[in-house]
């Protein structure tokens, strides 16, 4: 299949047009009026033909608003694209294509809302938000995670936008979708501080820059961009949440933990030096392994130490 690419619609100037169109409405009409009574019946089929080519000319007048596009085609065959605010005059032959659908609300006969798809004929060319619904996917370790994106793109080529798929607004969300299943299935929701990879939760501006990519990929040849890409919910599946939350406490509890213990030993080894370097007390290995057991139990221990005064000798 030959791919369709944009450009320019032939056009002139709306307001020449319209001008032009009023003058010779006003010259028909004199003309009528002046050979209405020698020769009537051939003047009002002659006004009648006039006002009836005024009418198809007056359907080539087109306006468009900022940000805006109209994609027209002539008997089935693409004949280019009008972008930017005016107001315009076209082959009054020229046809707008069908662009897309969006849904539509209407009532039936017995009263009801009944769903349908409306063509669009306009093409917007603003930075529209897609917020698809939260997926669940597993993620590289296989556990599942509910995530959430929001997409901001924009059509480039309306030409493309228009032949190119039947809906780009349903095609840009289906393969938002996919993406999203390809991109999360490679990366785990977490990872420990110490392993330098990619995370979820811990990249999320590599992971989104790596979801534009691969979105932009998908939907190139529909004629869209994708301006940006934002994971705007990501969290463990309700089904393991909890035992997630244990899991991610216990590691906190041991990091913790580890933490402690270098700094208590690290206090003991300067309290053995600081006493042997000032000749505060000698002490033998024995009381040398007392004293160290006990300053880590104080320094480790979850509570506060009760001391045991000993009055009795040294030891």
């Amino acid at each position: 299949m030959d791919e369709i690419k944009e450009f320019k619609a032939k056009s002139y100037n709306g307001g020449l047009a319209l001008l032009l169109i009023l003058l010779i409405e006003i010259g028909s009409i004199f003309l009528f009026l002046l050979n209405l009574k020698t020769h009537m019946t051939l003047s009002i089929i002659l006004f009648s033909v006039v006002e009836l080519i005024i009418v198809v000319f007056l359907t080539g007048l087109k306006v468009l608003k900022p940000n805006s596009a109209r994609v027209f085609t002539f008997f089935g065959t693409y004949c280019g694209t009008l972008r930017g605010p005016g107001f315009y005059f076209v082959n009054p032959l020229y046809t707008s294509a069908t662009v897309g659908f969006k849904k539509g609300e209407r009532k039936d006969s017995n009263g009801n809302s009944v769903t349908f798809d409306r063509p669009i004929r306009k093409l917007s060319l603003k930075a529209i938000t897609l917020n698809n619904q939260k997926q669940k996917i597993n993620d590289s370790m296989g556990n599942p995670i509910e995530i959430g994106i929001v997409v901001i793109w924009k059509v480039i080529d309306s030409a493309k936008a228009a032949f190119a798929v039947e809906n780009y607004y349903e095609f840009l969300s289906i393969q938002s979708d996919s993406a999203l299943r390809s991109i999360v299935r490679q990366y785990p929701y977490d990872t420990p501080e110490d392993e330098d990879k990619l995370s979820l939760r811990g990249d999320s501006q590599e992971i989104a820059e790596s979801l534009k990519a691969e979105i932009q990929k998908k939907v190139l040849f529909a004629g869209l961009e994708i301006i940006e890409a934002k994971i705007t919910h990501l969290a463990y599946a309700q089904e393991i949440a909890a035992a997630m939350l244990q899991r991610q406490q216990a590691a906190a509890i041991i990091d913790a933990r580890k933490m402690i213990v270098d700094g208590a030993v690290s206090m003991v080894q300067m309290a053995l030096e600081q006493l042997k370097e000032n000749e505060v007390l000698e002490l033998d290995e024995e009381r040398k392994a007392a004293m160290v057991s006990n300053l880590l139990v104080v320094l480790c221990g979850n509570k506060d130490a009760q001391p045991i005064v000993n009055s009795g000798s040294l030891y």
